[in-house]
């Protein structure tokens, strides 16, 4: 049985268009399953190189005892071609079929597995291609879906842009807090987020002191003073 889902990345040129508007040196271009097709040996390999650590199979840190526990051998995450895009594809061995409830379980914690455990993981190593370095999601933070069909990227690819906190970095530039609410500010703004833009510098300069304002800050933007989304796992953990 094999369980598709969507792929999406970051692209970070060696050669960047400084006076390309669409470029974020943050956050790169955006790329799709149909950018992606472009590098999928590398994707490819990427993935393979990555699990086997652990020869591949998120199953092994699923820890119910119930019957997708004994129905299922093992699901060991890669990516396929389809069409005129790159997939994800979790590569099930059963001993027996599944049940639609049975299938329900096995996404959920998949879903886990991509959003929080070895997907987290995964889209952090940077991936080397010809013309620079790619940063690839199994899991995405709206629309994810995880199918026995190969996702249709249709409505996904119709979605305005959503919401997104931008990256900056604090450590060695201007550490004055104007400076930085204003290379926030800048960031939001060319974000599309003019309104959160604004209410991060009312809520700066009413603060009391300098390390509330970088907290504030932090809020709007991605630093290093930001929490992280999800704790972090050795790659001996359970993911």
């Amino acid at each position: 049985m094999k369980f598709y889902s969507p792929l999406t990345a970051e692209f970070f040129p060696d050669e960047p268009d400084w006076e390309d508007e669409s470029y974020n040196e943050y956050e790169g271009y955006p790329m799709d399953g149909h950018d992606l097709l472009q590098y999928a040996d590398a994707v490819d390999e990427a993935v393979k190189k990555d699990i086997a650590d652990f020869n591949g199979d998120l199953m092994q840190y699923y820890h119910e005892d119930d019957s997708v526990r004994q129905k299922v051998v093992s699901a060991v995450p890669s990516v396929e071609i389809h069409g005129n895009k790159l997939c994800g594809c979790l590569n099930v061995e059963l001993r027996e079929s599944l049940n639609e409830g049975e299938q329900a379980v096995l996404c959920d914690y998949i879903s886990g597995q991509y959003s929080d455990g070895w997907g987290e993981g995964f889209e952090q190593r940077d991936i080397r291609v010809e013309d620079g370095t790619l940063a690839v999601h199994f899991w995405q933070d709206h629309d994810f879906e995880l199918k026995r069909d190969v996702p249709d990227m249709t409505e996904f690819n119709k979605l305005p842009n959503r919401p997104k906190k931008p990256k900056m970095q604090l450590i060695g530039q201007d550490g004055n807090i104007f400076a930085i609410m204003g290379r926030a500010s800048r960031l939001l703004k060319n974000a599309g987020q003019s309104d959160k833009a604004k209410e991060m510098c009312d809520r700066v300069t009413a603060s009391k002191n300098y390390s509330e304002a970088l907290s504030i800050v932090s809020e709007y933007v991605e630093t290093e003073l930001s929490p992280s989304p999800t704790p972090k796992r050795d790659r001996g953990d359970a993911r």
